[in-house]
């Protein structure tokens, strides 16, 4: 699971990735639950994070671990994009947005959302 999350260098800049593409729900669920240990590792307001969603697959407690983990590590996000979210239901995306006060632009490749994530 750990794989799913690494750092990558995109124009000199680190950023998190956090790859839950093709993941089952049970998945999702586990790999959310343990991105708040590398975030909160990092200094506040300093994180560019970017999580892919392509083809993975949701249920209530996917979402649950979801919100737990976008609100846990809140404090540390500078920025965060996420691309593949066509598999992710509009309701539990805004359901997300709306428990973690945070802004979750969506993008349709990662390259998109890696360069408005660097961009100052």
């Amino acid at each position: 699971m750990e794989d799913r999350i690494r750092s990558v260098t995109h124009k000199g800049k680190q950023i998190l990735l956090v790859d839950l593409s093709h993941c089952n729900a049970i998945e999702v669920g586990k790999i959310s639950a343990i991105v708040p240990s590398y975030v909160t590792a990092e200094p506040r307001g300093s994180v560019l994070i970017l999580g892919d969603f392509t083809g993975a697959q949701f249920d209530r407690a996917a979402i649950t671990k979801l919100k737990e983990s976008a609100v846990f590590d809140r404090p540390h996000i500078k920025r965060s994009a996420w691309v593949g979210t066509e598999s992710l239901p509009k309701v539990f995306y805004e359901n997300i947005k709306t428990f973690s006060q945070r802004d979750l632009p969506t993008f349709k490749t990662r390259e998109e959302a890696m360069d408005w994530l660097v961009k100052e």
